[in-house]
């Protein structure tokens, strides 16, 4: 496995209508790096969002779907998304705050 900086761990947010209601909870959702674990991602978004204090990761694997086009058989790349619950003192983060 190779090195996984913090900056690298996060890829994207998802911004779903299931997601941006979740946000109201504190739990806000990620596109991840597939070979970042729940420490790595913590770590992530600890040190990228000022004042952040994670309290638990959940994270699901996507696997890719099967795709055809015509007589071309190929997949759809395998993704990794990440719920990231705050704690309750933490501040929220600015990036879905405008949504």
């Amino acid at each position: 496995m190779a090195t996984v900086n913090y900056y690298d761990v996060i890829i994207r947010p998802v911004v779903t209508e299931k997601s941006m209601s979740e946000t109201t909870d504190k739990k806000y959702t990620f596109l991840v790096h597939p070979e970042a674990n729940k420490f790595q991602i913590k770590d992530a978004v600890e040190k990228m969002f000022d004042g952040v204090k994670v309290a638990s990761v959940h994270t699901i694997n996507n696997q890719g779907k099967n795709k055809r086009r015509g007589a071309t058989v190929g997949k759809t790349a395998a993704t990794k998304k990440a719920i990231v619950k705050l704690t309750a003192d933490s501040k929220d983060i600015e990036l879905f705050a405008g949504l």
